[in-house]
């Protein structure tokens, strides 16, 4: 959620970065600013109220004391009671309001990130490795999960519809694998925190991430939109120290946790939703951090090379894009995509996605820490999937293929595994 403060003072940097995201947002300041003026007028005058109220009970009590009636001052502090009553169930409207239009504005994207207006205007910064060659056509995920019984797509159909995956016998080893991987990975040498956390999801906590009131429609919920299905362990380890005051010496905290994720939305028509590409329901190992804002951008570049991490040790070919303005997500500030190289695709895949909320969602969820002049001030929250497991899967098992339809598991993954190749 954006600041009020600065809305009201530079409101028209805020149109103008807003304006640069695209869409209409930037069009919403003139009534929050309206809307704030009528509440600030409101609290003024309650200001007002409230001390003339005071001022005529302390004339009443000296009056009293001298033996006095006071039919007349009475009946004015009845009056300016009902007043004070009126004016602030005006005022808690006029709050909610308010709360609610900023609720519905994206974060301001950095100063630096790049204008665009969609994915095309998306620069390259950095790529790692090379596209493999191999002496015969490579075959895609599905040809090759279903020759060696890796997952069962029509049987999970049968059970929960489309856009579902049941993995089977050595796929299911190797999607475990690939969790444990990841998660042993930044615990021991990127020295992130696992956490295990719940799957089900108050609405506020959806909120304070910025899932909700935007993207209900994507998400799986419950009791009549009061709780959720996790779209994103992102939601529930942010929201670990909502409402908390955390000390400067505290932060970084950093977390890791692996939770299953749900969402509705399962993509256009076409190829890119054939397989595991885009589903309902797939398994992803999330990195949180909590910062200051002194620290915050340092500690993006590092988040997003501790994803890389992942695949340069699987020995995956994949390139870093940063997102122009158009592009990002309604709660970036800017925000890295990591793209892994499926040969079976011909193309890229997006594993990772590393943002730098600023203070977006520490304002939604109240969270602050005490700086080293003792003022309270909001963290700065940053996430990226270290990685997201579908994809994975779909990369390493077209990238390791052979030319007898076997797949070799890279060096690092065998221990986990259990073996060298997938036959």
């Amino acid at each position: 959620m954006l600041d009020i403060r600065l809305i009201r003072e530079n409101p028209d940097y805020v149109r103008e970065r807003l304006a640069s995201r695209g869409g209409d947002a930037h069009l919403k300041l003139d009534e929050i600013l309206a809307c704030d003026r009528l509440r600030r007028e409101l609290e003024t005058r309650l200001q007002q109220l409230n001390g003339d109220r005071k001022r005529l009970s302390k004339e009443i009590g000296m009056r009293r004391s001298r033996g006095e009636q006071t039919p007349q001052l009475e009946e004015q502090v009845r009056r300016i009671g009902d007043e004070i009553t009126r004016i602030t169930e005006q005022a808690a409207q006029a709050d909610e309001s308010q709360r609610n239009l900023l609720l519905q504005l994206p974060n301001l994207p950095h100063d630096q990130n790049p204008i665009g207006a969609d994915a095309s205007a998306n620069p390259e910064r950095k790529v790692w490795g090379t596209q493999p060659a191999y002496a015969f056509p490579p075959a895609d995920h599905v040809t090759l999960g279903t020759k060696l019984g890796l997952f069962d797509l029509e049987r999970a159909a049968k059970i929960s519809g489309s856009g579902f995956v049941c993995f089977t016998g050595q796929g299911a080893r190797l999607e475990r694998a690939l969790i444990n991987f990841c998660l042993d990975l930044h615990t021991r040498e990127h020295d992130y925190l696992e956490v295990s956390p719940p799957f089900l999801i108050r609405r506020e906590a959806m909120v304070g991430t910025g899932q909700l009131p935007k993207f209900e429609e994507d998400m799986y919920g419950l009791e009549n939109g009061e709780i959720f299905l996790a779209p994103t362990a992102e939601v529930p380890v942010t929201n670990l120290h909502r409402e908390e005051l955390l000390a400067l010496t505290e932060l970084p905290k950093s977390f890791v946790a692996y939770t299953p994720c749900f969402r509705r939305e399962a993509g256009s028509a076409g190829r890119m939703t054939r397989g595991l590409i885009r589903v309902h329901q797939f398994d992803k190992v999330e990195l949180v951090k909590l910062t200051t804002p002194e620290t915050s951008w340092a500690e993006l570049e590092a988040l997003t090379g501790h994803a890389e991490r992942v695949l340069q040790l699987l020995g995956l070919h994949y390139r870093v894009i940063e997102l122009c303005t158009g592009d990002m997500g309604f709660g970036s500030a800017k925000t890295y995509d990591i793209e892994v190289w499926a040969p079976g695709q011909n193309g890229y895949l997006e594993v990772s996605s590393c943002s730098n909320y600023t203070d977006f969602q520490a304002r939604r969820m109240n969270l602050k820490f005490k700086d080293g002049e003792g003022k309270n001030r909001f963290c700065h929250t940053l996430n990226g999937s270290g990685t997201a497991m579908p994809r994975l899967f779909v990369a390493l098992i077209e990238t390791y293929q052979q030319a007898d339809g076997s797949i070799k598991i890279p060096e690092a993954l065998q221990p986990y595994f259990g073996a060298a190749e997938i036959r």
